[in-house]
């Protein structure tokens, strides 16, 4: 099979596709949360992962797991996380049982804040879909993308 193969074309006009909505999407997202909130779409994600956290067993995320969560390296979330230590948005600690983990959890502030963007990052991927909507090409993602939030909401 060769790439000009018929169905490696459909497979790269797919991926094509979801690059494109992916893209969209997050520029919209991120011109919402900047203008609004002065927060990028990855310190919003990683606030958003971080206040799920919780006290019980296997309720505080090591920094690898964090970086898989927001889709980022271990040192860019590293320097993620301080820059948002830096603006009060989050604090670090020893981990009482392993003195060498560190754990990280969103301050009241930054709650306040992850609180604030919320209905603005909803707002801005409803608009974004919905956009997207439009054009056939990309119909069938934002179908895709709609379905899996229902999933999870149910």
């Amino acid at each position: 099979m060769t790439a000009t193969t018929p169905s490696m074309t459909a497979l790269a006009a797919g991926w094509c596709a979801l690059s494109v909505l992916h893209d969209r999407i997050e520029g919209r997202v991120e011109r919402a949360l900047q203008a609004g909130h002065d927060l990028s779409v990855r310190e919003f994600s990683l606030l958003e992962v971080l206040s799920r956290q919780h006290n019980g067993e296997g309720g505080h995320l090591q920094m690898h797991q964090v970086a898989n969560a927001v889709v980022l390296s271990q040192s860019a979330t590293t320097r993620l996380v301080t820059r948002l230590e830096e603006r009060g948005l989050l604090s670090r600690y020893l981990c009482p049982t392993d003195r060498r983990g560190i754990y990280t959890d969103v301050t009241e502030a930054g709650l306040t804040l992850l609180d604030e963007a919320r209905p603005t990052h909803g707002a801005a991927l409803r608009e974004a879909l919905d956009e997207a909507r439009k054009d056939a090409a990309l119909l069938p993602l934002v179908e895709a993308v709609e379905a899996l939030g229902t999933e999870r909401a149910s």
